[in-house]
């Protein structure tokens, strides 16, 4: 099934489920190069109220997770989906701040957006500036275009659990490859902008990789890139590194700020993804739990 009959698929269910404000698709069903029809297909749902809209799970899903109840197997019409719940301000929070640095996370790879009436693609340019940004800042002078997608594919996953044991190591790598066009043009705008404040420089290169592109590793270009991230990232750097005075943001050194950042970050996710297993276990039962960990971790040591 290809991308549209997954997006009809889910449109379907959509139809019977309550309403929702904002709906996005995620995940290796969307892989263009993914041929395992079994697989169940991810999506995110957005709502104003998820106690109304998913009364009984909400509780454990702000209590202990990150605000999103997942349900990994649901079927309809002969398919397996896996939806996760959230709402609409908590969604936001995590766009715009990095609040957890989940939904986040996601919505900086490749998604399918399919209900969006609050113009949410938009808000998440916010999001995808920033995530430039941070990449930037973990890169070398000179790296290719796919170096810089992986990167950024690879900020949500430093720090995650199910790494460690639970997921392909070869994630990153595949998502890169399997949707570089897609992360092209994602990711274009925001380039453009930075070559036109001399931030990047860019030569063509015939290879799978893309453009070779050179940075600049100044010290001031290094502010600038870090007065591209969420406040609240931004605080907790001047923490760090200024003392405790979080309106004032010292920089001494570029690794300095990049190795500060990238603590900050891996801490977050850290936290997200262990707080998000222990919800997810006691939101789906154990049964559920252990049946969904035991597919991530065939799929871990097959890779």
């Amino acid at each position: 099934m290809g991308s549209h009959g997954i997006k009809a698929e889910v449109k379907g269910l959509l139809q019977v489920l309550p309403p929702v404000d904002f709906c996005f698709l995620y995940g290796s069903a969307l892989h263009p190069n993914n041929h395992d029809k079994s697989k169940a297909i991810d999506f995110i749902l957005g709502v104003s109220k998820p106690l109304e809209w998913h009364t009984q799970i909400t509780g454990v899903a702000d209590r202990i997770g990150v605000g999103v109840h997942f349900n990994p197997y649901v079927n309809w019409s002969d398919k397996m989906f896996k939806y996760g719940v959230v709402r609409l301000h908590d969604l936001i929070n995590d766009i715009l701040d990095w609040e957890r640095f989940y939904l986040s996370g996601r919505l900086q790879k490749p998604v399918h957006i399919l209900v969006d009436t609050l113009n949410l693609e938009d808000v998440n340019s916010v999001n995808l500036r920033a995530t430039v940004s941070a990449s930037l800042l973990l890169l070398p002078t000179k790296f290719s275009e796919e170096d810089l997608y992986a990167k950024i594919c690879s900020l949500s996953y430093t720090g995650d659990l199910r790494m460690l044991f639970a997921e392909d190591r070869d994630k990153v790598k595949k998502i890169v490859r399997g949707q570089f066009d897609i992360f092209h043009s994602m990711y274009k705008p925001f380039l453009e902008e930075y070559k036109a404040k001399e931030l990047l420089r860019s030569s063509s290169s015939s290879n799978h990789q893309g453009n070779i592109i050179s940075q600049d590793c100044s010290l001031s270009a290094a502010y600038a890139l870090v007065s591209s991230l969420p406040q609240t990232i931004r605080s907790q750097i001047a923490m760090k590194l200024g003392g405790g005075n979080v309106h004032e943001l010292a920089i001494s050194s570029r690794e300095e700020a990049a190795k500060c950042m990238q603590k900050i970050l891996k801490r977050k996710v850290m936290v997200s993804s262990a707080r998000q297993a222990v919800s997810g276990l006691l939101a789906v039962g154990a049964v559920n739990g252990m049946r969904y960990l035991a597919r991530k971790m065939r799929k871990a040591w097959k890779s």
